[in-house]
C-alpha cells in the first residue's frame, strides 16, 4: 500500500467500525497495478518484450504455469503500464534507434475467456488499435481479419498481443492462437496458460511461473488486507495460516481470506476469528476451478449457480433433484429439462462435480452434485452486480 493510501484509510469521515473496507482488494480475480512478490518473473518477461522499446516486434511467446502463480496478475499490469507509456492512436514508446525511426510498437492484452471466439479474437485486438469503434455485428471473422490486417500494414504497425487464459475448457488452444495471428504482418503473439509447453507451443520462447514461496504469498496477502480490511481484523498469523493453507496458490489464498472476512461480517465480529477463517479455507474446494472462469459463463449459467449454492443437501442428491429445486425457486427463467441439461454441461466443464453414489435400481446412479469454485466470494460478487 503507497502513503496516499495509508493517508486517505485515516481520513475516512464515516467513524463506524467497519471490518471489511474493500471487497476488490481481496477479490482473487482483481489484479493490483504493482504485483507483489514476482520480480524475477517480471524481469524475465521485460527481457522478452525489451526488443519493441528498439522497434524492433518481440518473438512469439508462451507464459506457463499453475493456477494462482501470478500469471495474469503480471501480464495483465505489464501490458498495461505499456499502453499507457505507448498512448493512444499510433505513438511509440521509443521512436528514434541509431538507424533512425523506429516502427511503432504497441501492446494488446486479451483475456480468452472474454474472447473465446475466432471472431472475439479479432474484434478484440482490432478494437484496442482502432481509433474509431469497432461494430460487433454485421461483420464476419474474415471481414475482421483483412481490417486488421490493412490497419497493421496500412499505418506501419508492430503490435504484441497477450491472450490470456489460453487451454481453458472454454477457450482457445495455444496452437489455434498461432494459427490465427502468425501469418498476419507486424504481429506477434504472447499465450498464457497453465498447459507445459512441449504440449501447446512448440518452437516458441516460453517462460515459467513458478507457485509463490510462502513467505512471498504472504506478501501477497498483508497487502491485500491492509487495503481491504480495517487495522488488525486479520492477525499476521491468521495470514501465514492462510498462505501455508493455500500451498502457494495465490488465488485460493485470496478467496480464502476474502470468505473468512465475509463470514466475519455476516456474523457481526469486529474482527476475524479463528473459526471465521476455517469458514474462508472450506469454501474453497481443493483443487479449486479458478473464479474468473465461473465469472465470464453466461448469464443463465451463472444464476443457476448462484441458486444451486443455496440448494439444501437433500436438494443435491441428485441432478434431477437439484434441477427441480432450481426451476422451482424462480430465480432462474428456465425449466427444469433445461436447468438439469445446464448442471451436466456444468460438470463436463468441472466447474461442478457429480460425485455417483452407490445405487441398485436400473440405470444412471445418482449423482450428489459439488462445486468446485470458491462458493463465498461468488455469492458475494453475484449479488453485489445483481
Amino acid at each position: 500500500m503507497n502513503l496516499r493510501e495509508r493517508i486517505a484509510r485515516r481520513q475516512r469521515t464515516d467513524h463506524a467500525p467497519r471490518l471489511v473496507h474493500d471487497y476488490d482488494a481481496l477479490n482473487p480475480v482483481v489484479h493490483l497495478d504493482e504485483p507483489i512478490g514476482r520480480g524475477p518473473a517480471l524481469e524475465r518477461l521485460l527481457d522478452h518484450v525489451e526488443p519493441a522499446f528498439e522497434g524492433v516486434l518481440p518473438s512469439n511467446g508462451y507464459v506457463y504455469g499453475p493456477k494462482g502463480s501470478g500469471k495474469s496478475a503480471v501480464v495483465s499490469a505489464l501490458f498495461s503500464q505499456l499502453t499507457e507509456m505507448t498512448g493512444t492512436g499510433r505513438s511509440a514508446i521509443f521512436t528514434t534507434t541509431r538507424g533512425g525511426t523506429a516502427s511503432p510498437a504497441e501492446f494488446v492484452y486479451v483475456d480468452a475467456r472474454g474472447a473465446n471466439s475466432d471472431f472475439g479474437l479479432h474484434h478484440a485486438v482490432l478494437d484496442a488499435l482502432s481509433d474509431e469503434s469497432v461494430p460487433e455485428q454485421g461483420l464476419g471473422t474474415a471481414q475482421l481479419r483483412e481490417r486488421l490486417r490493412e490497419e497493421l500494414r496500412a499505418y506501419d504497425r508492430s503490435v504484441m498481443v497477450a491472450v490470456d487464459h489460453v487451454c481453458e475448457p472454454e477457450t482457445h488452444e495455444a496452437t489455434d492462437v498461432a494459427a490465427l495471428f502468425s501469418p498476419l504482418p507486424s504481429l506477434s503473439w504472447l499465450c498464457i496458460g497453465r498447459e507445459h509447453p512441449d504440449d501447446v507451443a512448440p518452437d516458441v520462447r516460453t517462460l515459467e511461473f513458478a507457485t509463490y514461496r510462502h513467505h512471498a504469498l504472504v506478501d501477497v496477502l498483508t497487502g491485500r488486507v491492509s487495503s481491504g480490511l480495517a487495522r488488525h481484523a486479520l492477525t499476521h498469523e491468521q495470514v501465514r495460516e492462510l498462505a501455508e493453507w493455500a500451498d502457494g496458490d495465490a488465488h485460493d489464498a485470496l478467496a480464502a481470506t476474502f470468505g473468512a472476512a465475509d463470514a466475519a461480517l455476516l456474523a457481526g465480529h469486529g474482527s476475524v476469528l479463528p473459526d471465521d477463517v476455517d469458514e474462508g479455507m472450506a469454501a474453497v474446494p481443493r483443487p479449486c476451478v479458478s473464479l474468473g472462469r465461473v465469472l465470464a459463463l453466461p448469464e443463465n449459467r451463472r444464476r443457476v449457480l448462484r441458486a444451486l449454492i443455496d440448494l439444501e443437501d437433500d436438494q443435491r442428491d441428485s441432478v434431477g433433484s437439484a434441477a427441480d429445486a432450481i426451476a422451482a425457486g424462480g430465480s432462474v427463467d428456465l425449466s427444469a429439462t433445461t436447468v438439469k441439461r445446464v448442471l451436466y454441461e456444468l460438470s463436463e466443464a468441472g466447474i461442478i462435480r457429480r460425485v455417483t453414489r452407490n445405487s441398485e435400481g436400473i440405470g444412471r446412479p445418482p449423482s450428489r452434485l459439488e462445486t468446485r469454485f470458491p462458493t463465498r466470494v461468488f455469492r458475494r460478487l453475484f449479488d453485489g452486480e445483481h
